[in-house]
């Protein structure tokens, strides 16, 4: 069994990836501004929008993981990340940019930053992260 995605291709070497970052997560303040929507207002503010596509989604379904958010590009690994918070923003996005120049999607514990060691809760195959028609 092979446990890699597609070979990526020319287009997707020169593809972004895609933060899927909840906005409706309220776990730490219910009566406030959901700290997922501050969470996604930040990564805009900081993010290179010309190497990281940002996109706000409502529930990811993992409100016991606190922040959470999706990363996928095209013939990668998609993954589940959780345990987001403000202070994390900036490690967020350097993992973005080592997610993109990987060859698989995948980035091993020792080469993210330490302050994400417990970010993952799961991944998806390539194919589940491929852009879908509206139906």
């Amino acid at each position: 069994m092979n446990d890699l995605p597609a070979s990526p291709n020319e287009e997707t070497q020169s593809a972004r990836p895609t933060l899927h970052v909840c906005v409706t997560c309220r776990r730490s303040a219910p009566e406030a501004v959901p700290l997922g929507r501050t969470l996604y207002e930040t990564l805009l503010d900081k993010a290179d929008t010309a190497r990281v596509m940002l996109q706000p989604v409502s529930c990811l379904a993992a409100c016991s993981s606190g922040c959470t958010a999706t990363i996928s590009m095209p013939g990668k690994w998609a993954w589940l990340l959780g345990h987001l918070n403000l202070d994390k923003a900036d490690d967020f996005l350097i993992y973005a940019g080592l997610y993109a120049a990987s060859k698989t999607g995948t980035v091993m514990p020792s080469k993210r930053p330490s302050s994400l060691n417990d970010m993952i809760l799961g991944r998806f195959p390539a194919l589940l992260s491929t852009p879908q028609e509206p139906t």
